[in-house]
């Protein structure tokens, strides 16, 4: 029998969490590199492979969470013991990223952001993943699991646009030079930390009547080990639909971090924008986030999840770049004007709602695998499945980081120069970085999102098959 629709506290309970997290990415993605690179002076090349060395460490870590979470036995259950566990180490890392020793530069600096970004990346994990799974749990409905991870999208972008008017309105505009100032930054750390722990900790404890509901660890799952870790997530990559999404998220990733890695260079010497003006571009994620939140479930009503998938990401990839590129052939206005901002919100807003629209579809059709797994192998699994939802989340930003060191190095971006001084030719090529090569990723996710093939009919089979399962054992 299928669980009832879940009620508005505790989908709203289960979103705030994701503020929390949309807060770390949000001062990870925006700030971190800019930071290194123009205000610590450390390469962009270096600043690229500390944030590669992250990387590799989610490889490991990600999907480590999800087995063990899939596993872990406790009065709390499988999933809120990590989710209380989370916030406190996580803000310290962030603290620490923010704060390196005066005298470091060159290795000693690469070395302590590499450090301290591999352990922010794992107490990241330490939430994200049992929280996910979690909110996968609450509902095994086809149209609900929509619902549910709508709050988790809106919530998301709250917590972002918490982020952004917070600083643009508030602490940079309160400095000279905010954002080329460094103890502006450390305002922007406490504020941060602070939702943080408000939000991921206000999650986990509101949402804690549900643990008696929510599936327990099988009696037959084998305990953990590396060795099973490694079996589950071969076979989880065996099923074809989970395959096409992974392929599909990795090349997003590629469009989404290079347009967030630069995004502070684009307004700061592509645009030339002013603190204002900033704070003002926030009303294309307002707008888009919106839409978003209010359509993708009755989206799904009308289309399959694949085709809304499909649809947004190319959506996503092309009026993201549309602006950079319209501006490298002439056709945008001209820069510090408002006319500008009003041209960039008006692309911003439509590449939000494509964006929001995808990213609830994807998590949506997460669950939906989850449930095809479980017919297949006889195991319910959503922590290795959702693992791999937060591994290629801070891929974004860690794939974005890189591309965009590697390029600011070839192309010899100046440090600390203002826009006025700085030749138009490495503005362009700046341009060509955020418009058409970050564009090209996105469409080619498009393609492979194609692949995906569970539909509604598929999915009521699958689930009539699970219920059928439950009743024999029962």
């Amino acid at each position: 029998m299928n669980k009832p629709a879940v009620s508005m506290p505790i989908k709203l309970a289960f979103g705030i969490g994701a503020s929390g997290e949309a807060a770390t990415n949000w001062i990870f993605n925006a700030l971190t590199f800019f930071y290194y690179t123009q205000i610590l002076g450390l390469s962009g090349t270096m600043t690229a492979a500390a944030v590669t060395i992250g990387i590799a460490s989610d490889a490991i870590t990600d999907p480590l969470m999800g087995s063990i979470s899939d596993r872990w036995r406790s009065r709390l259950g499988r999933r809120h013991p990590f989710m209380f566990a989370a916030p406190l180490p996580l803000v310290i890392t962030i603290y620490l990223i923010f704060s390196p020793p005066v005298e470091y530069a060159g290795w000693a600096l690469f070395a302590w952001f590499a450090v301290f970004t591999v352990l922010m990346r794992v107490c990241s994990t330490l939430f994200a993943v049992p929280h996910l799974a979690m909110g996968a749990e609450l509902s095994d409905d086809y149209i609900e699991r929509s619902k549910i991870m709508s709050y988790n999208n809106i919530f998301t972008y709250v917590g972002v646009i918490i982020m952004h008017v917070v600083v643009w309105v508030f602490i940079f505009p309160s400095y000279d030079d905010g954002r080329m100032t460094q103890v502006a930054y450390m305002p922007i750390v406490i504020f941060c930390s602070s939702l943080i722990m408000i939000c991921m900790l206000g999650s986990a404890f509101a949402t804690r009547g549900q643990i008696a509901i929510m599936k327990k660890v099988p009696d037959d799952l084998p305990p953990f080990s590396f060795r099973q870790l490694l079996s589950e997530m071969y076979s989880a990559i065996q099923n074809r639909n989970y395959l096409f999404l992974l392929l599909g998220l990795f090349f997003l990733s590629l469009t989404i971090g290079t347009h967030e890695t630069l995004g502070l260079y684009m307004y700061t010497f592509y645009w030339e924008f002013t603190d204002q003006q900033i704070a003002v571009l926030i009303l294309s994620n307002v707008f888009g986030y919106a839409i978003g939140f209010a359509t993708a479930a009755t989206l799904h009503t009308i289309i399959e999840k694949r085709w809304a998938i499909v649809a947004t990401a190319a959506g996503l990839s092309v009026t993201w770049s549309a602006a950079v590129t319209l501006r490298l052939f002439d056709m945008a206005p001209e820069n510090t004007t408002w006319s500008l901002v009003a041209f960039i919100i008006l692309f911003g807003t439509m590449a939000s709602a494509c964006g929001s629209i995808l990213n609830i579809s994807v998590m949506s059709a997460l669950a939906d695998i989850a449930d095809e797994h479980e017919i297949n192998s006889g195991r319910r699994q959503e922590g290795i499945f959702y693992s791999a939802r937060t591994f290629f989340a801070k891929a974004t930003n860690g794939v974005g980081h890189v591309i965009a060191g590697i390029a600011l190095d070839i192309i010899e971006f100046p440090q600390g120069v203002e826009a006025s001084q700085i030749h138009p030719d490495k503005i362009y090529a700046l341009g060509i970085v955020d418009g058409p090569f970050a564009m090209i990723w996105g469409l080619v996710s498009a393609v492979l999102y194609a692949g995906y093939r569970i539909d509604k009919a598929y999915h009521a089979e699958i689930i009539a098959e699970l219920q059928r399962r439950s009743a024999a054992v029962a």
